[in-house]
């Protein structure tokens, strides 16, 4: 009974530490449900839907920002138009590629290896990404072009590989496009918010006949825990990557997923 509870909201921990980070949540879930045990068709769904919690957090934290956007969408306002058009412009390539490829990507998720490289050869790139910026000339949601937009979202797409990180890809592809890194950073978190809803309802309603009372009793605890921790998280990630860059996330990534290859071959 304890371990119904424990392991839960460990793992709602976990997500709520890591879902703004790039370092993939999805992928220190999945490595940490191998070590705890935790696993079988009931983790897959979990592992999606309590992402949700993090979700919440950010709603809660940018709580202004999006009452400021429908208040001018309301009064058509230009700004909150053009904030709505790129957030859900980047939405639609993971939406199509998610609903086309789930089966391909629910069976990935199953695979602590993939994400053990994963975790490397993305820490390399964001290594080697963080030379490569140059002078940002984009410095807001809403000044950002609808190609750029588009551009982020087809890169989000390659966090569907377990251990490449969501945030990480779109962060990392946005400063490729010359856009600053608070607004990258930002992007990554408002974009997470129809991206993580749909890509849960979607689980959860594929899923339905493998879910079990306990299951959704178990996303019920990890949903709260990675809400609370995400709470705390998602401001203060802001500001880490403002003075340090994502040169320690890198690192971080490269220790992790050697060590996890290390313990998995």
């Amino acid at each position: 009974m304890l371990d119904s509870i424990l392991i839960p909201a460990l793992l709602g921990i976990i997500e709520g530490l890591t879902e703004f980070l790039p370092v993939s949540s999805t992928g220190h879930l999945i490595l940490a449900g191998a070590l705890l045990g935790f696993t079988g068709e009931g983790s897959v769904a979990f592992n999606i839907a309590i992402q949700l919690g993090a979700i919440l957090a950010v709603l809660i934290a940018y709580r202004q920002r999006f009452l400021g956007v429908a208040g001018g969408l309301l009064r058509r306002d230009r700004d909150a138009i053009l904030f709505t058009r790129n957030i859900l412009i980047g939405f639609l390539p993971a939406m199509l590629v998610g609903a086309i490829f789930y089966s391909a990507i629910r069976e990935a998720i199953q695979t602590p290896v993939v994400v053990a490289v994963a975790l490397v050869v993305g820490g390399v790139l964001i290594l080697v990404i963080e030379r490569l910026i140059q002078i940002p000339r984009i410095d807001s949601v809403e000044r950002m072009p609808l190609r750029t937009a588009v551009a982020i979202g087809a890169v989000q797409c390659i966090a569907m590989i377990p251990g490449v990180s969501r945030s990480g890809a779109t962060i990392m592809g946005a400063l490729l496009m010359k856009v600053e890194r608070k607004t990258a950073a930002e992007f990554s978190f408002f974009l997470a918010v129809p991206t993580m809803l749909g890509a849960t309802v979607f689980a959860l309603w594929k899923d339905r006949d493998l879910l079990t009372f306990d299951d959704m009793q178990a996303i019920g605890i990890g949903f709260a825990a990675a809400f609370i921790v995400a709470l705390v998280i998602v401001r203060a990630f802001v500001a880490v990557v403002s003075r340090y860059g994502f040169a320690p996330f890198a690192w971080y990534r490269i220790i992790l997923g050697s060590a996890a290859l290390i313990w998995l071959l």
